[in-house]
């Protein structure tokens, strides 16, 4: 009785889960549906964006047009939590290096070392698949800016200056429709199984 049960549970409720949470500020709106008006949700969308890259390219949102990607914050010369982040997202980019779909922008928090010909070693370091894993660098009040008001890497407050600095494990999942769907801890092997996994699901979602 009880693995019948159990697999009229599992088979009820396998389609419980298929859908990721929406993270962000909301807001309800009205629309017209079939000559009704209803109430709707706008979620937070990631703002546009204008970086380099290691190959000295200009990147934009049209870069992720469509895509999924997972975002991260780092710094090349560091020897905490920098390091395990990168590794893992090696990790992350094996498992979809052959996903069109997939991208990886990982954006340093220190651009005044972090130049362009630093970062190209680093991924070269890191084998990083061009036109899959981006290293950014460019202007800090930018790049802190799409940080805070983007992807709420942090939510200790800064101006982006001289003084500011953020050092964040937070890897960030970006929908093909620029909404935030998760939040990983960088540092943690089976939180970035959870975010592989949770891509695949995302990518189920979007069909």
């Amino acid at each position: 009785m009880i693995p019948g049960v159990a697999y009229l549970f599992i088979k009820s409720g396998k389609n419980n889960y298929n859908s990721l949470e929406i993270f962000g500020p909301k807001e309800p709106v009205t629309k017209i549906v079939d000559g009704k008006q209803v109430i709707d949700t706008a979620y937070h969308l990631v703002g546009d964006f204008s970086f380099i890259d290691q190959d000295s390219n200009v990147v934009t949102q049209a870069i992720v047009k469509d895509k999924i990607y997972v975002v991260d914050y780092f710094f090349t010369t560091c020897k905490t939590i920098c390091p395990e982040m990168s590794n893992l997202l090696m990790r992350l980019q094996f498992a979809f290096k052959d996903d069109p779909e997939v991208m990886i922008l990982s954006h340093t928090v220190d651009p005044e070392g972090d130049n362009t010909t630093v970062l190209n070693t680093y991924a070269a370091k890191h084998n990083a698949i061009k036109g899959k894993w981006y290293f950014l660098t460019g202007d800090k009040k930018a790049l802190y800016d799409m940080a805070r008001n983007s992807y709420f890497i942090t939510a200790m407050p800064g101006d982006g200056g001289d003084e500011d600095f953020i050092h964040s494990e937070q890897f960030v999942l970006i929908d093909k429709q620029k909404r935030i769907r998760g939040f990983y801890d960088g540092t943690d092997y089976h939180d970035v199984t959870r975010l592989i996994q949770e891509i695949k699901l995302l990518k189920q979602e979007e069909k």
